[in-house]
């Protein structure tokens, strides 16, 4: 059977990466994006100069028609869907939780809790024996990340949560889930907390002294995809310099 993968928020930093390395894996990638066009279709093309094959899908995963939608494009346009990297996210900016607005926890919660809830679910409808998901946490989630958005690592908790109660679920239909909670990785993500040097301001609180790679994840992400993790299931991989 073919390996076909559904990577939403696949047109940049972490997403992209791992489109890329699935890519040279032989999978067929479903780029997953919600206004990135012209990168998600960059993607594709970049796919196609390894030899691969991709497509770009316009989803907000935070919407059950869109889902339904992406879900069923793939199956129509590459063949039954495989595997899910449910790496759609959004971050906040950073401040306390007495000055977050409301509508800015909503939508973190929407796309980061509701939106990995529903992909999941579609997967877990459409996948046979031998398919595999993985969530993108965050180490924020057993951090806590006090004074710059304790919101989104509440929602990244829920993102273990959903990995380690999945995977019970699925086991005996033979579909595996686990997780990958990055550190601090070099990513455009930091853009959207309001200080986008942020990730090499804390630089030094890493062990390894240095910010990870979206390549890096993208590569403990492709293992746990693999017949390698084969009787990995339930297991969220901290990939964080130490952190």
């Amino acid at each position: 059977m073919e390996k076909v993968t559904i990577v939403t928020g696949g047109s940049r930093g972490i997403g992209a990466a791992t489109c890329l390395r699935l890519a040279r894996d032989g999978h067929r990638v479903v780029v997953g994006y919600r206004s990135a066009a012209g990168a998600a279709h960059g993607v594709v093309d970049a796919v196609a100069a390894l030899g691969g094959r991709a497509i770009a899908v316009r989803a907000d995963t935070a919407v059950e028609d869109d889902v339904v939608e992406l879900f069923d494009a793939a199956a129509e346009r590459l063949g039954p869907v495989t595997g899910l990297v449910n790496n759609a996210g959004i971050a906040s900016t950073l401040g306390r939780l007495a000055d977050v607005k409301a509508d800015e926890l909503r939508r973190v919660m929407d796309v980061n809790v509701i939106g990995a809830f529903l992909c999941a679910r579609q997967a877990a409808r459409v996948m046979t024996r031998g398919g595999a998901i993985v969530n993108v946490s965050s180490t924020a989630a057993t951090l806590g990340s006090p004074g710059n958005y304790i919101h989104y690592a509440a929602s990244k908790a829920a993102v273990d949560a959903l990995t380690l109660g999945l995977a019970k679920e699925l086991a005996a239909d033979g579909i595996r889930v686990n997780g990958v909670a990055p550190g601090f990785v070099d990513t455009e993500i930091h853009e959207q907390t309001g200080d986008p040097d942020r990730a090499a301001n804390v630089v030094s609180r890493i062990p390894v002294g240095r910010l990870g790679t979206p390549d890096e994840i993208a590569d403990a992400i492709a293992w746990l995809l693999s017949p390698a993790a084969s009787y990995a299931t339930g297991a969220t991989l901290r990939v964080a310099g130490g952190l």
